[in-house]
């Protein structure tokens, strides 16, 4: 599938969908701690939500959840082996879903621009003028 310019008007269209829809959900069949949602909600913010598929998704849990490990286990000097150990599997997931630096921010250039154009159009909310949201 040929992808639109991050500065068409379908991109802004997609956008807007994107940001009307509400945040991504993990899938029915994966299991999420209540702690590592911050790190589910984030990680769902560095891509297009319409870039994300199941499997995806599923990678994004174990991401998710490795990334609570951490943070857990962070200032814990006796763990200092398993803790570098979850942080190369956190590095490599990141790059295997491109939600690292480079892919959301460097030559990512138009991945970058559709996410900013989400953003705005979530951040766009006058209060006094409809606007399309998503019903939980």
């Amino acid at each position: 599938m040929r992808q639109t310019r991050s500065d068409s008007a379908a991109a802004a269209v997609q956008a807007a969908q994107n940001a009307a829809q509400g945040p991504l959900e993990p899938p029915a069949h994966v299991t999420l701690p209540e702690a590592a949602r911050p790190f589910w909600d984030a990680l769902m913010r560095n891509r297009p939500r319409h870039r994300w598929n199941e499997a995806d998704l599923g990678n994004a849990a174990i991401l998710a959840v490795t990334q609570m490990q951490v943070h857990a286990l962070i200032g814990d000097v006796e763990q200092a082996a398993l803790v570098d150990k979850l942080t190369r599997r956190i590095v490599s997931l990141s790059r295997l879903l491109h939600v690292h630096p480079e892919a959301t921010e460097g030559r990512a250039q138009d991945a970058g621009n559709k996410l900013k154009l989400e953003r705005e159009a979530e951040a766009d909310h006058d209060p006094l003028i409809p606007t399309l949201r998503a019903v939980v």
